[in-house]
């Protein structure tokens, strides 16, 4: 993919910094780390009870004691990125950006999506999450969540290497966001509490196989407006949908295929939805949830 160079989103938010124990994950920020083991709980009670004899906000002291500079670690620190997850930061800046100019161009009314990286876990509006969550959107923030340590899983373990398979990572979660734009999700998640599980679970398959090809509309346009395709490069992307097919995980890590249990589609849907996206570009051709063959 023709990515270096090229301009990068201002919608990221980078919490790469904040360690999943701090503040990222709603625990005890303004607080000196350690203070919540048992020892610390001890401290703060006799703190307290120095603050109300002293009349001393307690705050105070606990700030006091979380450094000479007086101020409390509100976040702990967590190793600085490498200069590898720099780079692949930078390249979803940029894969960010084409999804921003692709779908402005679909759609007069789009509204950006913020993408935040983050490392082992942090809270979202849709709760808290983790590196293994992998990567996700949360419609009630707009809100495109990623730890860049899934791309090492999806070369790795999963066996879908390249640089285009990253940016269809990207690209499918956007998806999720334009589906939320759309009013799709909405209307999807209010059936869950009147379908069973199963029937639930054919809806999420279809909302999921509808995010792989808007994923493959993006690459459509995308490339027409700025040529950015090596070849090969849709092979990666297909290769990168086929490797996390229900039924292919499933046989991977459990050993068995459950299709009543599947909730993002087969190996060959995911293929065939993304690739339908690509060949044709038309976001008409994507209602997943009228196709006869995913009843």
């Amino acid at each position: 993919m023709q990515w270096s160079g090229r301009r990068q989103s201002g919608n990221v938010d980078d919490q790469r910094g904040n360690s999943g124990g701090g503040g990222g994950f709603g625990g005890f920020g303004g607080f000196p780390g350690g203070l919540f083991s048992k020892g610390g709980i001890i401290t703060i009670v006799i703190v307290l009870i120095i603050g109300w004899i002293s009349g001393v906000n307690p705050l105070t002291l606990l700030q006091q004691m979380g450094g000479s500079d007086g101020a409390a670690t509100s976040q702990q620190s967590a190793p600085a990125p490498s200069p590898e997850n720099d780079q692949q930061a930078e390249f979803v800046r940029v894969v960010l950006a084409d999804t921003e100019d692709v779908w402005h161009t679909l759609m007069p009314n789009y509204r950006d999506p913020t993408l935040a990286l983050f490392t082992d876990g942090i809270q979202s509006a849709c709760g808290q999450a983790t590196s293994s969550t992998g990567p996700f959107y949360c419609s009630e923030d707009e809100r495109v969540y990623i730890d860049l340590s899934f791309y090492d899983d999806l070369q790795n373990k999963l066996g879908a290497p390249g640089d285009f398979a990253q940016a269809y990572v990207i690209a499918h979660e956007v998806g999720h966001h334009v589906q939320h734009l759309l009013g799709i999700t909405d209307k999807v998640h209010a059936m869950k509490d009147q379908l069973s599980e199963e029937e639930y679970n054919k809806l999420s398959v279809k909302l999921e196989l509808q995010a792989d090809f808007l994923a493959g509309v993006w690459a459509h346009h995308d490339n027409a407006m700025k040529n950015i395709l090596d070849p090969g490069d849709i092979d990666e992307a297909l290769n990168a949908a086929s490797a996390i097919g229900d039924d292919r995980l499933q046989k991977k890590f459990r050993g068995t295929v459950t299709p009543d249990s599947f909730t993002h589609g087969t190996s060959a849907q995911r293929v065939y939805w993304f690739r339908k996206g690509f060949e044709t570009g038309d976001t008409k051709q994507g209602d997943t949830f009228s196709d006869p063959s995913l009843k």
